[in-house]
């Protein structure tokens, strides 16, 4: 399955990935690449006929509840612990002031 890497596939991948490998870096990087290469063709040999792929770990589907807008009566509360409100809203400070424009 895999191809030895080069010292030059080695630079090429980095740059790819926008990683800068000093030189002297550059051959420890290439034998980790074969190495992991190496892991895979190891993978590769293993019968998996008959086997029922993975697709997750737990038997689990997305739990998740249903999206549903409420009310939950507490407007007075919070209007309450505003500094200010108008109207039953929060009042709050001018963040853009246009009177300043020319």
């Amino acid at each position: 399955m895999s191809e030895k890497v080069d010292q030059a596939r080695t630079q090429h991948i980095a740059g790819l990935a926008k990683l800068k490998i000093a030189d002297q870096e550059l051959a420890q990087f290439t034998d980790q690449l074969n190495e992991m290469l190496a892991m895979l063709d190891k993978l590769e040999a293993v019968d998996t006929e008959g086997v029922t792929p993975t697709y997750s770990v737990t038997d689990q589907l997305n739990v998740l509840r249903p999206d549903v807008a409420n009310n939950w009566g507490e407007r007075d509360a919070l209007l309450r612990n505003a500094p200010e409100s108008v109207d039953g809203l929060i009042r709050v400070p001018t963040i853009i002031d246009e009177s300043e424009d020319k």
